[in-house]
């Protein structure tokens, strides 16, 4: 079995140089895309307009519409192009989300008529390595080759600001000093970790790490139960492992609606995960038999034996290293502190992505970039106008089947508020595709302003989630309410069809007596 419990699947050691395992021809296309070996920094010629620091989502949106507008534009990046979604993040797990799906229909074809022999071969490695070929696919998309045809100058190496319009950067190449006018700090996030006795000395995998297995752990430990561990928790135990999910709230997902998260946590019983919740104390050991975890659930000691840990806990910001103190650019743990322009503390570096966002997102990192594009290229008098963060209308969806997807505000923030709202719920079970398809737990949800039409919010759990939503995030941005909705035809049958009856409920509510009045006087009349 491969794994990497240093948290890296990539290697800048010279014994190794530019080495993402496993070292087989999807590794080796992917990294001849985002990291290839011989590459040589462009010599720089005259000052850039704006200089990015990290080539993730944030950084590389950045870079190439700057470049695009007719910026003078460098883009720096030590690790990969691409960044965590591309190399160990969105791409990669939604290729390993896919298949274990298949492994899940296969196993419940029975439903739908089709009986499949014993002896059906199941081949981990296999799925594994259609991600890595998908992934090298599409990591064309944010090769150094295409930016630089795109007119941005990519620099490989560690960027370090050295100046009040400098940054160093040190490659394989040699140094470059690059001078600006404008910087952007893109430089994201990494996996955390706890502080667990024993965590470290067993050794664990993380979304760095877990991709780079070519064979299926039997038996795998979760710690941390939000998007990450949910979704590689059901995942892992679709394809076959003992799967144990530790969490030390009650439940999973604790960001997301009640009644969604508890429709997942059902799926995910029924796919095998063991939820071990409201876990206390939990310790972990090397054994010759596996890694020992200790914990106590719900009153309960547990001593489990696992082959492999799974760490998803949160995000850690990269402010190491950058020099941000030699710019007067502040940052907690939390990340780099910006303004809603996202401007940091120095009026002249932006910042966007993981790096300064509450919102871990790559459509987020995406939608932040535009914002430093007009604020930091565009400036005020010239009659752009500034762009906030703070206007900025966030959907997101966690990738467990089913999906659960969200917008806007929950009930409890509008009244936090001081907003009266109207909540409406449609169950999926009385939607004919939903029926019709086997995929009929969940709802849609949405939170209406009292007194008006106006979106407050939305929640979809269903298998299409993620797609749902958008036309919930659309009015909202749009500025147009429930009766839209309520007015739009949708497709029969589909399972977005729930988004209209949802609304429908509402538009039932606020039928006023007199209106069914003089509507039942109105249909005796016609009776005549």
């Amino acid at each position: 079995m491969i794994t990497q419990p240093t948290e890296r699947i990539f290697s800048m050691e010279p014994s190794e140089p530019h080495l993402m395992l496993p070292n087989d021809e999807h590794n080796q296309q992917l990294v001849q895309n985002v990291h290839p070996s011989n590459w040589v920094n462009p010599e720089l010629t005259s000052r850039y307009n704006i200089v990015v620091i990290g080539a993730g989502t944030a950084g590389l949106i950045t870079a190439v519409v700057a470049a695009g507008l007719g910026a003078k534009v460098a883009l720096i990046e030590r690790h990969l192009m691409g960044g965590d979604c591309l190399n160990v993040g969105c791409v990669p797990s939604k290729g390993l989300i896919r298949a274990a799906r298949a492994w899940a229909d296969l196993r419940n074809a029975a439903e739908f008529g089709l009986h499949i022999p014993p002896g059906v071969k199941y081949d981990f490695g296999a799925a594994m390595a259609r991600m890595r070929k998908l992934r090298a696919r599409i990591s064309h998309n944010d090769s150094v080759h295409r930016y630089t045809k795109l007119g941005v100058d990519v620099y490989i190496g560690s960027g370090r600001f050295i100046g009040a319009d400098s940054i160093q950067v040190e490659g394989p190449s040699g140094n470059r000093t690059l001078t600006f006018a404008k910087a952007a700090v893109c430089t994201g996030a990494r996996a955390s970790a706890p502080p667990t006795p024993g965590l470290q000395e067993a050794g664990y995998l993380t979304n760095e790490t877990i991709f780079s297995l070519t064979e299926l752990p039997p038996r795998l430990g979760v710690i941390g139960a939000g998007p990450i561990g949910c979704e590689l928790a059901q995942s892992f135990a679709r394809f076959g492992s003992q799967v144990y999910l530790i969490e030390t709230i009650h439940g999973i997902l604790p960001n997301e609606d009640r009644d969604a998260a508890d429709i997942v946590e059902q799926q995910m019983l029924r796919d095998g995960v063991k939820l071990l919740c409201c876990g206390k104390d939990l310790k972990v050991s090397r054994t010759d038999s596996g890694k020992r975890l200790t914990v106590d659930s719900h009153g309960q000691r547990y001593d489990v034996t696992v082959d492999e840990i799974l760490v998803g806990v949160g995000r850690t910001p990269n402010v190491e290293g950058i020099g941000l103190e030699a710019v007067a650019v502040e940052y907690d743990k939390n990340g780099v502190k910006v303004n809603a322009r996202l401007q940091t503390t120095n009026p002249r570096i932006f910042a966007a992505g993981d790096i300064c966002s509450r919102y871990k997102f790559t459509h987020a990192a995406d939608a932040m970039a535009q914002i430093v594009i007009q604020n930091a290229l565009f400036p005020h008098p010239l009659g752009f106008g500034y762009a906030s963060a703070d206007s900025l209308i966030m959907p997101w969806c966690t990738f467990t089947e089913p999906e659960i997807a969200h917008v806007g505000m929950y009930e409890a923030d509008a009244k936090a508020k001081g907003l009266e709202v109207e909540t409406y719920t449609f169950k999926l079970d009385e939607v004919d595709r939903a029926i019709l398809d086997g995929e009929d737990e969940g709802f849609a949800r949405v939170h209406i302003q009292k007194g008006s039409d106006k979106i407050l919010g939305a929640t979809i759990v269903a298998a299409h989630a993620g797609d749902m939503i958008n036309e919930f995030s659309v009015l909202m941005k749009a500025g147009v309410g429930a009766k839209t909705i309520a007015g739009t035809i949708h497709p029969y049958p589909t399972q977005a069809e729930v988004n209209k009856r949802v609304v429908n409920l509402w538009r039932k509510a606020h039928f006023t007596p007199w209106t069914k009045n003089l509507l039942m006087k109105l249909f005796a009349w016609m009776r005549r």
